[in-house]
């Protein structure tokens, strides 16, 4: 994982989101209501297992949410997923589970505003409360 390309790019994002979209092929014209995009609210969600566990990229949020899914949920997802060169025996107990109960310890003593989701709850539920977490920010800002 390339984590100064990722924090540049999520950098270069925050500067300008109008003009990165434009050098990445996405062309804005006014919307149509005729608001000029400059002038629009742009959101960004980045997505990774250890983004939080990056010195300069954890800065640059202004949210943090984290998917908890306890281990037998996990165990499962992990196992029924179909890899091109399959999991070794034992890789999900004996690497996974421990890298990840490394990496949690880690960002949870280095970063203190993550808002904790239940990762047993549905896709809508979970986009229902990230969405009016979101939704509140913009509107307590005007």
């Amino acid at each position: 994982m390339d984590m100064e390309a990722m924090t540049n790019t999520v950098k270069a994002w925050k500067e300008n989101p109008v003009k990165f979209a434009r050098t990445h092929g996405v062309n804005y014209s006014l919307t149509s209501d005729g608001t000029d995009p400059e002038k629009e609210v742009h959101l960004l969600i980045v997505e990774g297992f250890l983004i939080y566990n990056d010195k300069l990229l954890k800065d640059l949020f202004d949210h943090r949410f984290f998917l908890a899914v306890p281990y037998e949920e996990s165990k499962r997802r992990r196992s029924s997923r179909t890899y091109t060169v399959p999991d070794p025996p034992g890789l999900f107990d004996g690497h996974c589970w421990p890298m990840y109960l490394k990496h949690r310890k880690e960002m949870e003593e280095t970063v203190s505003d993550i808002e904790y989701l239940d990762g047993l709850k549905s896709r809508d539920e979970l986009f229902t409360c990230v969405y009016e977490k979101i939704q509140n920010t913009f509107l307590n800002c005007s």
